[in-house]
């Protein structure tokens, strides 16, 4: 920090008189309840849904943004996914289709068989899977 004529200069902009208008309207604290997370999540909404975002509600948003995922850390309880379940919600989230998993299986059809639950993963078969999605091979254990 650098003292100059009585006054603290720390290096950082002053924010425009718009942003001071979002913070004001809308102040971001530390998300306590259901309430507060419908409200926040309200409030990034409506700002996601103007046709010119500028950079400062882009600001906003990240801060808005962060006090969301901070309560979700805390309260929100993830599934946790194994096997069969967990191939399949990575396959979604990478746009995967089943012949693509092909190298780690025979043919297509044993895939298919997998996750279909026809038929039980190998070792090899997870081993390979992990390498495919980069993830730990005993994450595919049920």
């Amino acid at each position: 920090m650098i003292i100059r004529l009585g006054k603290i200069t720390t290096g950082l902009k002053t924010p425009s008189s718009y942003y001071m208008e979002l913070i004001t309207t809308f102040p971001p604290r530390p998300i306590t309840c259901e309430a507060e997370l419908t409200a926040t999540q309200n409030r990034i909404n409506s700002i996601l849904d103007k046709k010119n975002i500028t950079q400062d509600d882009r600001d906003y948003l990240n801060v808005l943004g962060t006090l969301v995922y901070n309560y979700e850390q805390k309260h929100e309880i993830m599934p946790v996914l194994k096997g069969v379940k967990l191939l399949k919600a990575l396959m979604v989230e990478d746009n995967i289709e089943a012949k693509d998993l092909v190298r780690i299986s025979e043919n297509e059809v044993q895939v298919s068989e997998i996750l279909n639950g026809e038929r039980e993963m190998t070792a090899t078969q997870m081993q390979k899977l992990a390498e495919f999605f980069h993830v730990s091979a005993a994450a595919f254990l049920e």
